[in-house]
């Protein structure tokens, strides 16, 4: 709830001079960078309306102790992340709302924890059927409604065509992906169904693929590329190129722009960029490979970072970047283990416990920058509990939308936060955390309980413990005392871990947490 008008800690100077340097000294691989045969960019008209435009990236693994401006001991350099946080806010107690990325997904674009859907712990797979409900109202649709266009452009990972809960049927490729983003939310989407390392590998136009996947892909094919981390074989379109993903979905952003302000710059547009990186498996181009001293991870980190700065470079050069707001976060911590802190000497997390889809810190608090000239004071950074759910109720107070009661159940408005106003009370009554074994946290103000598991509830083991005779019923913290989660002190407050597991009781029994 605190805030610090120019506070640099944690942050990078970077001189402009340097700034524009990096960004020449890189030029032309966005350009260069393949897309696939069959795209072809459209586009509709509209107009008269003045609202600012929204880009939301959505980095995919990317830790909170990864960018510069959070972790200045990271061994990747992040000019662009960092001079956007110089030129707008940085929150520094923001999470996702999952420690793995479909329920993030799922809870983001609908202003809805996931695990209140069939998904209550894990993600989905490649062939999996949608998981956004046919009539829910997703932060696109929203838009839509408010005088957008909407473009999604990156890592879906929320299934295709209507789930029946009475039938298991896989995604067929060969019909219409519908439900999927054109239904739910976005006038255009381009593409790939799920992770890096989930097949079907292929490439998604609006609602169809551009090719099907009709080839093999070997587990190992990813280092023949020059790369690292877990990968899964299976099929794969006959011009599908791992290692060309994330330099097609940075063309295919940049492009959006350039276009939609060319041929409708009277609309406002809504582009949300949810980039499959640097999620597993890390496939730095040839440009960023050594570039860090964090192995293939930070070179794709930096890779990542190289992209923010390619979507703010368009935003200048069509003149929108002063009514455009800019937000640039991550749908859970990274993946890093111990052992790669201890041959990298880099805390791609940062000061948190754990991991990606543990429940401990580091698997849910994320980096959140963004940016909104004339509106955001520069420089500041505020402490304020965030959730990724809340982009729904924010952006809906900012256009003055009456959100339905059946909506954005569990999305608070965040407006004064972004505002940088002064609050007698914090926006959020308490954020539920969720990991991807289905371990539930809640935490609010200083306090956070995780009930029923002693263990991580994720990658780091033990994933699950029990409470047995003499044990302690739980996990309770307090983290302004002890942000990294070392001191247990469930039995010593009794008072607080009835008090909290009531609240969380009530959040699951009402099916909101949103008052």
């Amino acid at each position: 709830m605190t805030k610090n008008r120019g506070d640099s800690s944690g942050a990078s100077t970077i001189s402009r001079r340097r700034f524009l340097h990096y960004g020449l000294g890189l030029a032309g691989v966005a350009a260069a960078a393949h897309l696939p045969k069959g795209w072809a960019a459209e586009s509709t008209s509209g107009g008269g309306i003045d609202k600012p435009n929204i880009v939301y990236i959505l980095a995919d693994d990317l830790g909170w102790g990864d960018p510069k401006c959070y972790n200045p001991d990271s061994q990747v350099n992040t000019p662009y992340i960092d001079q956007l946080a110089e030129q707008g806010m940085r929150l520094t107690d923001a999470h996702s709302p999952s420690a793995v990325c479909t329920p993030t997904r799922y809870a983001t674009l609908t202003g809805r924890y996931a695990w209140r859907t069939r998904l209550e712990s894990g993600v989905l797979q490649g062939y999996d059927r949608a998981l956004i409900e046919p009539d829910r109202l997703t932060v696109g649709g929203m838009l839509q409604d408010a005088g957008y266009h909407t473009a999604g452009v990156g890592k879906w990972h929320l299934g295709f065509q209507e789930y029946d809960p009475n039938e298991d049927e896989e995604v067929d490729y060969e019909e219409p992906l519908r439900p999927g983003p054109v239904t739910q939310g976005f006038d255009h989407f381009f593409g790939i169904p799920a992770s890096l390392d989930f097949e079907p590998y292929l490439w998604v136009k609006d609602d169809e693929p551009i090719a099907q996947a009709t080839d093999h892909v070997e587990a190992s094919e990813h280092r023949r590329q020059g790369g690292g981390g877990f990968w899964r074989e299976g099929a794969v379109a006959p011009d599908f190129k791992h290692i060309e993903v994330h330099g097609a979905i940075t063309t295919r952003s940049v492009q959006y722009i350039e276009e939609r302000t060319k041929e409708a710059p009277e609309q406002p547009f809504f582009l949300y960029v949810p980039f499959a990186s640097p999620h597993t498996p890390w496939l730095p181009t040839a440009p960023f490979r050594g570039k860090t001293d964090a192995g293939y991870y930070g070179d794709f980190v930096k890779e990542v970072d190289w992209s923010v700065g390619q979507i703010l470079h368009a935003l200048d050069r069509a003149g929108v970047a002063d009514n455009t707001i800019v937000i640039v976060t991550s749908d859970n911590g990274a993946h890093w283990l111990e052992n790669d802190i201890e041959e990298y000497g880099h805390r791609a997390n940062g000061p948190w416990r754990g991991q990606k889809a543990d429940i401990h810190e580091g698997g849910h608090r994320v980096p959140f920058v963004v940016r909104w000239p004339g509106h955001i004071p520069a420089g500041t950074v505020r402490d304020d509990l965030f959730c990724l759910t809340d982009l729904t109720a924010t952006f809906a107070a900012m256009l003055d939308y009456d959100l339905p009661d059946d909506a954005a159940e569990d999305s608070y408005n965040q407006l004064p936060v972004f505002l940088d106003e002064a609050l007698d009370a914090p926006v959020r009554e308490a954020a539920v955390h969720h990991s991807a074994n289905g371990t539930f946290a809640i935490r609010r103000g200083p306090w956070k309980l995780i009930p029923d598991n002693l263990g991580s509830g994720g990658f780091t083991s033990p994933q699950q413990m029990e409470p047995g005779e003499g044990d302690p019923g739980g996990q309770l913290y307090n983290l302004e005392e002890d942000p990294a989660e070392e001191n247990n002190v469930y039995e010593d407050y009794p008072e607080v871990v009835e008090e909290l597991r009531a609240l969380l009781q009530q959040y699951r029994d009402t099916g909101r947490s949103r008052p």
